[in-house]
């Protein structure tokens, strides 16, 4: 059955775990059973917190787009442009933020057979390339993130590192694998230790998760096809 693009439009949106109503530019946020041993409860509370502030602000920036005044805009000072670059640092922040949460189980369990193991191996030559290289990705990162994602001007799949929530990130890449490295994620509980924090993360993600968004990335491959 070939796939339309309203329901790959669909299923991205459930993939991410925020969903944007249909009348308007809306985000509404939810709670995530971000089940994990490796981050204390605090840091779990707070982080929370973070992502419901980050909505908050992208649902404020989205309304006060719709009266800015256009005419104005450049490229030197102007509201407009001003609520653009928030617009988009806040989305990824959302999104990103839910992604990670959603990836990380006290249960992680990956088979040589799954989609996501073979993909990785066939990329990046072995799973252990990749995770050497997803781990040297997150230690390389600004305050941001190691996200694997699928590219599809190369159509493959490649680690990168972002930095805030909107540098550095590559056109047509839909994410797959996400890790939180900004300090907020870890301080708490690992201080200035990010690899010890990378480490024990990498022993939680939640593959029955990724490989759902797996396929998700072979679907979307094949539209760009």
């Amino acid at each position: 059955m070939k796939l339309t693009e309203k329901d790959l439009l669909t299923g991205i949106s459930r993939d991410l775990g925020l969903e944007s109503k249909n009348e308007a530019y809306v985000v509404s946020d939810r709670k995530f059973d971000y089940r994990t041993d490796a981050i204390s409860a605090q840091t779990i509370q707070a982080h929370q917190e973070l992502l419901d502030g980050y909505v908050d602000t992208l649902n404020r920036v989205s309304a006060e787009l719709d009266t800015a005044d256009k005419e104005s805009a450049n490229s030197n000072d102007s509201v407009f442009r001003s609520l653009k670059i928030d617009e988009i640092y806040n989305l990824n922040a959302a999104f990103l933020h839910g992604l990670f949460f959603d990836n990380i189980s006290e249960t992680s369990r990956i088979t040589a057979d799954s989609l996501s193991f073979l993909r990785l191996e066939r990329d990046f030559g072995t799973f252990d390339n990749w995770q050497r290289d997803f781990i040297a990705t997150a230690m390389s990162a600004r305050s941001g993130w190691a996200i694997t994602v699928y590219n599809s001007f190369l159509r493959r799949y490649m680690n990168v590192a972002v930095d805030l929530h909107s540098t550095n990130v590559p056109f047509s890449s839909y994410p797959v694998i996400v890790l939180d490295v900004w300090e907020h994620a870890y301080y708490r509980d690992y201080l200035d230790d990010r690899k010890k924090y990378i480490f024990a993360m990498m022993k939680q993600l939640n593959w029955k998760a990724i490989d759902e968004r797996f396929q998700r990335a072979e679907e979307i491959g094949e539209v760009f096809k």
